[in-house]
């Protein structure tokens, strides 16, 4: 059965730094591309970083570039985003997603797996 289990969500103030975990169950990270989406109070979700299922290709929005990092450990099966230099406006749930192949991409439509999400806040 296909799982994806988001954790390392918290609270944390201006300026400082999460770590978010993936774990994917049911299917190897060696055939599929993740990506970490985020939904803010009142808005869409929106794409913020993803990679490749074996090339190891990363994207990330604008927003985050030069903050976030992207990475995963295919032995482990699981997906790490590090976000660093947090901003108030980063605060959202953050979701992990899964798509089959070698694609991988920043569009919420091109996913169908999905985990349940990890709270972000960031506030002083």
């Amino acid at each position: 059965q296909v799982q994806l289990v988001e954790s390392g969500g918290g609270l944390v103030q201006p300026g400082g730094s999460l770590r978010l975990s993936c774990v994917a169950s049911g299917f190897t990270l060696d055939d599929y591309g993740i990506g970490w989406f985020r939904q803010a109070p009142g808005k869409e979700r929106e794409g913020v970083s993803c990679i490749s299922s074996r090339n190891g290709g990363t994207y990330y929005a604008d927003s985050v570039k030069g903050r976030f990092t992207i990475s995963k450990d295919n032995a482990k099966n699981t997906v790490y985003l590090q976000m660093n230099s947090l901003k108030p406006e980063d605060t959202a749930v953050y979701y992990c997603a899964a798509l089959s192949g070698f694609g991988v991409s920043l569009r919420v439509r091109e996913y169908d797996y999905w985990g349940r999400g990890t709270q972000v806040t960031v506030s002083s």
